[in-house]
């Protein structure tokens, strides 16, 4: 299974840009997903999550407002709209799920990443 994104780019501060995580391979289904983030000399940190297969949100308190996880099922990808972008939002942003293989087999799976530069 293999999780890859894309969209990331440099953008001003203020633009808009969407990011797309698609995974592949052997799926029996997707639970969990969820969009991280780590900037330069910070932990990797959690922007917005589905608790479960299409449940309820979480998003981080910096993000509330300006970005919006969703997900498409039927094409095992998920999203994230990030409007109104701010400079200390640079980060390699991470597409994290929670995959099941087989009824009874699953795992997280993380993506190589896709690096956002926002800039003032």
């Amino acid at each position: 299974v293999q999780l890859v994104e894309s969209g990331g780019g440099l953008v001003q501060a203020g633009g808009s840009l969407r990011l797309s995580c698609v995974a592949s391979g052997s799926i029996f289904s997707i639970n969990a997903m969820g969009w991280y983030r780590q900037g330069p000399g910070k932990q990797r940190e959690l922007v917005a999550t589905f608790t479960s297969r299409g449940g309820s949100t979480n998003y981080a308190d910096s993000v509330k407002g300006r970005f919006t996880i969703s997900r498409d099922n039927a094409k095992n990808t998920m999203y994230l709209q990030m409007n109104s972008l701010k400079p200390e939002g640079t980060a390699m942003y991470y597409c994290s799920a929670d995959i099941q293989v087989s009824p009874d087999y699953g795992y997280s799976c993380w993506g190589q990443g896709t690096q956002v530069t926002i800039s003032s």
